[in-house]
C-alpha cells in the first residue's frame, strides 16, 4: 500500500514551476527545480527560498513551561532571553538523541520549539509524558503553520522591503514577531540549515501563497530562485550540520555526535547522569568529517575500514561538494581514528578508496 503524502500549502507552486516532487517525511516535497548545483551556488552567492513547511511546531506556555523544556532538553534554556533562539536536543534514556531541534523565548513564559518533519509525532508524545507531572501548556501547531527558509547572503536585505521590523541588523539565532508582506504575527528568525546567512519565517497556511509571490518579488532584483530539498542537504553538509536520522539518531550520543556544546551539566535533564558519566570517561566513538583523496563519492551507509581492510565505522553523510568540487562526508569512527589528518578508507563497489579526517566546516565563508 503506498504512503499517503501530504502536501503544504504550496505544492501547486511547486509544481506549476516545475519542481521535481519526491516523498519525503510523509509530504511531497520539491527536490529541485532547475537543478541542484545552480540551486546550490545561488544560495551561496545571492539568495535562495526553499519551503521547509513540514517541519513541526510546538507552543509551550504558562509558569511550568521553561520547567518542562529544561528537562526535556540538553541545553541550558535558562540562558535564554526574550527574542533569542537555542539550538538543543532531546536526549533519550538509552543515551541516544530522540531528536534536535530550535527553542525559541518570545517571553517568560511563551516558548517556541521547531523539530524534524519526520519526528512530529514522536516528539511531541516523548515531551508529554513528562509534561504530565510538569503540567505546562502544549499545543501541536504542527498543521497551522508554513514555514520558508529565505537563505544566502542578499536574504536580509531583500527581505527589509517586506517589514517595518529592523531585520537586517538582527544578530544570528535572534526572532521577532510583527507585520510581513502585510501579513500579521509573522515569526521572523534569523536561523537556518545552510550556513548562508538569511531568515526562516513562520506564518498561517492562509497566507503561504502571497507571502511567497511577496518573497520571490522582493528577491527578484538580488536573482532569487526557489530552491528545493537537494540543494539543501549539500548546503548543510558543507557546514558540517547534523541531519536527524542520519547523523545522529536514537542510538548516537550528543557527545559522540559533537554535540557537546549543547549538552549542558550545569541542570538536570533527561539521562543527565548517564551523559555525564560518558563524558569523564570519554566517548568511544566520534562523528568525524572526512574528505575524499581517491576518487569516489561517499554515501549514507558505505563502510569506513582502515589500511588493513578491516571495518572501523560507516558513513552517515556524504556528496559531493558543489561549493569545493570535492567529495566529503561524516561518519562515525573510533575514538583513535578520529585525529585530524588520520587517514581513513571507505570501500565503495568493491575498492578501497582513500580518504582524511579534517575539521569542520568544509565550507569557510571568505
Amino acid at each position: 500500500m503506498s504512503e499517503i503524502l501530504k502536501n503544504t500549502a504550496l505544492t501547486k507552486v511547486h509544481e506549476s514551476l516545475g519542481a521535481k516532487m519526491v516523498p519525503f517525511a510523509g509530504y511531497n516535497m520539491p527536490v529541485q527545480y532547475k537543478g541542484l548545483i545552480e540551486e546550490h551556488h545561488c544560495v551561496r552567492k545571492a539568495l535562495g527560498v526553499f519551503d521547509v513547511s513540514h517541519m513541526g511546531e510546538f507552543w509551550v506556555k504558562g509558569p511550568k513551561a521553561l520547567d518542562l523544556i529544561q528537562k526535556v532538553t540538553s541545553n541550558d534554556a535558562s540562558k535564554l532571553f526574550d527574542g533569542k533562539v537555542q539550538y538543543s536536543c532531546l536526549p533519550n534514556k538509552d543515551g541516544g538523541i530522540v531528536d534536535d531541534l530550535l527553542v525559541y523565548r518570545f517571553g517568560e513564559e511563551e516558548y517556541f520549539l521547531v523539530v524534524n518533519a519526520s519526528n512530529i509525532d514522536k516528539d511531541w508524545n516523548w515531551i508529554q509524558q513528562f509534561n504530565q507531572e510538569i503540567g505546562a501548556e502544549m499545543t501541536n501547531v504542527s498543521d497551522d503553520y508554513s514555514l520558508l527558509a529565505i537563505q544566502g547572503p542578499l536574504a536580509l536585505k531583500a527581505m527589509q522591503k517586506l517589514t517595518e521590523m529592523n531585520v537586517v541588523d538582527m544578530e544570528y539565532y535572534t526572532v521577532q514577531r510583527g507585520k510581513f508582506a502585510g501579513k500579521d504575527n509573522v515569526i521572523f528568525a534569523t536561523t537556518g540549515y545552510t550556513g548562508a546567512g538569511g531568515c526562516e519565517i513562520y506564518f498561517r497556511n492562509e497566507d503561504a501563497e502571497d507571502i511567497w509571490n511577496a518573497v520571490m518579488d522582493a528577491g527578484a532584483e538580488f536573482g532569487i530562485q526557489p530552491i528545493g530539498l537537494g540543494a539543501r542537504d549539500t548546503l548543510r553538509l558543507e557546514m558540517g550540520f547534523c541531519l536527524y536520522g542520519n547523523d545522529i539518531d536514537d542510538t548516537t550520543s550528543p557527545l559522540e555526535a559533537g554535540l557537546g556544546w549543547i549538552t549542558k551539566f550545569t541542570k538536570d535533564f533527561t539521562n543527565s547522569e548517564a551523559l555525564k558519566l560518558q563524558k569523564s570517561n570519554g566517548v568511544t566513538k566520534k562523528l568525524v568529517a572526512f574528505e575524499m583523496i581517491d576518487k569516489g563519492i561517499p554515501r549514507h551507509g558505505y563502510e569506513i575500514a582502515q589500511a588493513d581492510g578491516s571495518v572501523i565505522g560507516v558513513v552517515s553523510s556524504g556528496t559531493q561538494s558543489p561549493s569545493l568540487s570535492k567529495a566529503i562526508g561524516m561518519g562515525y569512527v573510533p575514538i583513535s581514528m578520529s585525529a585530524v589528518g588520520t587517514e581513513i578508507y571507505l570501500l565503495i563497489r568493491g575498492k578501497q578508496l582513500k580518504a582524511q579526517v579534517v575539521s569542520l566546516p568544509f565550507y569557510k565563508q571568505s
